[in-house]
């Protein structure tokens, strides 16, 4: 989908966490160091990509990283794979690259940190999705660069 120039290069990402009802979104500053929840979007093909091409378009992203759900053992499961088939899709539609990036506990965290900022019962469950798509993106942010 993507090649190393396209994911260590500059300007903002947008970072995806696609759920059952919602897809987190995530972004980052221009200079790729910290991500901030963007909000959300309502499922439901095709509406869905069509929205995040909007938002592409909106805030000048320049790559866009989809959180994928391996299991803890780190294969692919149903779930991996239909993430999979939507970033490729997304791939087909958008002007700018696409790629995964490794979510396992990502919603774990995201609960975590809503909890211990007190974000309590039904508010929690409306944020979660987009500080799971902050905490995919700001992963992908702090990796390490090649060399």
């Amino acid at each position: 989908m993507t090649n190393m120039d396209q994911l260590t290069g500059g300007g903002r990402v947008l970072g995806l966490d696609l759920g059952d009802a919602r897809i987190g979104v995530a972004i980052s500053d221009d200079d790729r160091r910290t991500a901030v929840p963007l909000g959300t979007i309502r499922t439901g093909a095709p509406e869905d990509i069509k929205a995040i091409a909007k938002l592409v378009e909106e805030h000048d992203v320049s790559l866009v990283i989809v959180g994928h759900p391996l299991m803890l053992s780190g294969e692919p499961g149903d779930r991996a794979r239909l993430v999979e088939q939507f970033a490729e899709t997304l791939s087909a539609v958008l002007k700018v690259p696409v790629a995964l990036q490794d979510e396992r506990l990502s919603t774990v965290e995201a609960e975590r940190v809503l909890r211990e900022a007190g974000t309590e019962g039904r508010r929690r469950r409306r944020v979660v999705d987009r500080s799971a798509a902050t905490v995919i993106l700001q992963s992908y942010l702090d990796r390490p660069g090649p060399g």
